[in-house]
């Protein structure tokens, strides 16, 4: 069989081997001598492999291989299938006995970390040896939802809130003392960076400078649209904002950001954690917030906007803020918050995040702006930034999957043409029907939607529940929930 490993999946187009050649010179004229391969697994975590720089010039166009259970872990690290046993992957072709994927780069990713001298990195993505893309790769799942928009004649932009904890190590003992290594093992002894319950206060800004600059000069320097950094209510809590892109590119980011401001942070002996709810008394809750808008394929501009309020509309309806189709994916996207919200608050964690008052949603319903409500339409007629905010993800969300829900969400919607009812002024009235409250009846719920289960593929759902219900049986026979949580996501997440 003749030809590079990128030509033989199709992708290796004149551009895509121009763009090897400005890559492989950039490698040599810089003295890189490594070169992270980084894949995005289920749970929104890069893994990867370190290439020296000659083996990375090759694996441009020839991938590099990887061991297939990398697919298949759960947030411990434990396969969820018996891949050893017969018929143990039966549900997963291509899997079987751990065989081997390839990796297979993007060259127009390709980055200097700015945290580790004379390496780079490259996003890659999982492909069968024969040649054919992993359907259940998260990145392709979203690539997928897109190609549907597309057809549909939308594109969607994004826009990124991103609440984290940001705390000081004191004490690296309890994670790399051998004689308490476990699976998963405990994080780092911590304290806080700044004592919260202070509001975007300026005093908090220049306690955290620090670690802020940190995550700053990080995210600049790997070309992320990061537009401010802010101080939470809660104790060592702060926020990123980021100016919108296309999604697939703010999925991109956002995978990014993750890792490097963590690997950034740590050097600079500071733990950073995407966890909702870090283990400590009195903490606040993160949230992930996700802006969305469509995008009119033909004109470029937003398709949410409206240029005058409907014809008797008041600001209670849809139409008086949002164009049809607007309103339609916003109804799409009620209609299918229960089945999505598992795919935006992934971690048993998260879903102690509901709850009454709490600048988190408890109901699937929506508010003209207002941030109780779980989607929040923003702007007005004849506002180019109009847009929803889904305030229902938690940062720990695979970007890819939360993503891709809002697209078959919205695209059913559109399909139908449905309109949502009023905005509600009680966002944590009694009477509303209620996001599901844990992590087994968000799964529940999300195989019980048979329009998301259709659209994102029954495979991917029974594929990622499975690895999802490996988590909460593990949960289940702990003995201790608290320490469970501890390590399996403050230490990781």
């Amino acid at each position: 069989m003749t030809g590079s490993f990128a030509e033989r999946c199709g992708i290796h187009t004149h551009a895509r081997d121009i763009e090897c050649q400005r890559v492989a010179k950039l490698i040599e004229a810089s003295g890189i001598e490594l070169v992270r391969f980084g894949w995005c697994d289920a749970h929104g975590m890069l893994r990867g492999k370190t290439l020296t720089a000659k083996a990375a010039v090759r694996a441009l166009r020839d991938g590099v291989g990887m061991v297939g259970t990398l697919m298949l872990k759960d947030t411990a690290d434990r396969t969820a299938w018996k891949v050893f046993e017969p018929g143990g992957a039966a549900d997963l072709p291509g899997f079987s006995g751990a065989a081997n994927l390839m990796l297979v780069p993007d060259p127009q990713s390709f980055t200097l970390l700015p945290w580790q001298e004379r390496t780079g990195w490259l996003r890659c993505q999982p492909w069968f040896a024969d040649g054919t893309p992993v359907p259940l790769d998260t990145r392709h799942v979203l690539q997928t939802a897109l190609q549907r928009l597309a057809h549909a004649g939308y594109g969607l932009k994004t826009g990124l809130e991103v609440e984290f904890h940001i705390y000081r190590i004191t004490d690296t003992r309890p994670q790399l003392d051998p004689e308490l290594a476990a699976w998963p093992g405990l994080p780092p002894t911590v304290e806080m960076i700044h004592p919260g319950y202070n509001l975007q206060a300026e005093a908090m800004v220049d306690l955290s400078d620090e670690p802020l600059r940190i995550v700053q000069r990080t995210a600049q320097a790997l070309g992320l649209p990061l537009q401010s950094l802010e101080i939470e209510l809660g104790p060592s809590q702060v926020e990123a904002v980021f100016d919108a892109t296309d999604a697939l590119t703010a999925a991109d980011q956002m995978v990014l950001f993750r890792n490097g401001v963590r690997q950034a942070l740590r050097r600079a002996g500071y733990h950073a954690t995407f966890m909702c709810r870090p283990p400590f008394p009195n903490i606040m809750s993160s949230g992930w917030h996700l802006h969305q808008s469509l995008v009119d394929l033909e004109t470029g501009r937003n398709a949410c906007v409206r240029d005058a309020p409907a014809e008797g509309s008041t600001r209670a309806d849809a139409t008086h803020t949002l164009s049809a189709a607007g309103a339609h994916w916003l109804a799409g996207l009620l209609s299918h918050a229960r089945g999505m919200t598992v795919l935006c608050t992934p971690t048993i964690n998260g879903f102690a995040r509901f709850r009454p008052n709490a600048l988190a949603p408890q109901a699937a319903l929506w508010g003209q702006d207002n941030r109780g409500a779980m989607l929040r339409v923003v702007g007005g007629a004849g506002d180019s930034a109009t847009r929803i905010e889904n305030r229902v993800g938690e940062p720990a969300a695979n970007p890819y999957l939360y993503m891709a829900a809002q697209i078959h969400a919205g695209l059913d919607g559109l399909a139908r043409a449905t309109l949502p009812p009023q905005a509600t002024d009680s966002p944590y009235a009694t009477e509303h029907q209620k996001l599901p409250s844990s992590l087994g009846e968000g799964l529940e719920a999300l195989r019980a939607d048979t329009v998301l289960c259709q659209s994102l593929g029954d495979d991917v759902v029974r594929y990622f529940s499975r690895i999802k219900q490996s988590e909460l049986d593990r949960h289940a026979q702990a003995d201790d929930k608290a320490d469970f949580e501890r390590r399996e996501y403050f230490s990781r997440t």
